[in-house]
């Protein structure tokens, strides 16, 4: 009996995570950010290799804006697959902005991009701004703007970006 008691517990206690996580976003976000179909939010901030990025500054190319952290399994699970997508499509017009939220990022991602290297862009958020701009809570969070800078998809958890439906799909937005 205590051990039904205990599994219907951790049942109720587990059950709204697990619907959330698979939930389709809002119809709006929290705080009105970026939402499907609007200008995606401007934003600058540092990357990894000290250079300045402004999302404004890469339009006319199509942009993966990835929100992400290194104590996040699926981040780190889709990110292979993300530079895989990069070294395809880069000369085409896609770039990738990978936002790390972590406010200590800067002391943690050298490390782990020592460990775990890629060629796209890894950006700071060290303040979380960016993040509450954008009303992302879960992660890992992309949003794909389009070469006018409108939101086009937001995709919530991972995916395997080199995929043959995600080249796909992205390759018709590049054109």
């Amino acid at each position: 009996m205590k051990n039904r008691l205990l599994l219907a517990l951790v049942f109720l206690l587990l059950m709204p995570a697990l619907c959330l996580a698979g939930a389709s976003r809002p119809e709006r976000a929290p705080g009105g950010a970026a939402l499907v179909g609007g200008p995606a939010p401007d934003f600058s901030l540092k990357a990894t290799d000290g250079r300045t990025i402004r999302l404004s500054d890469l339009r006319g190319k199509v942009v993966l804006v990835n929100f992400w952290a290194t104590w996040c399994p699926p981040c780190k699970q889709e990110m292979p697959s993300m530079e895989r997508l990069y070294a395809r499509l880069r000369n085409q017009g896609l770039e990738i902005l990978a936002v790390n939220i972590e406010a200590d990022g800067d002391e943690v991602l050298p490390e782990f991009l020592r460990q775990h290297p890629h060629t796209f862009p890894v950006l700071m958020d060290l303040e979380g701004e960016v993040q509450q701009t954008y009303g992302v809570f879960r992660f890992p969070e992309t949003f794909v703007v389009d070469k006018a800078g409108r939101v086009v998809q937001h995709i919530i958890g991972g995916r395997d970006w080199a995929s043959r439906d995600m080249i796909g799909a992205l390759k018709k937005l590049l054109q």
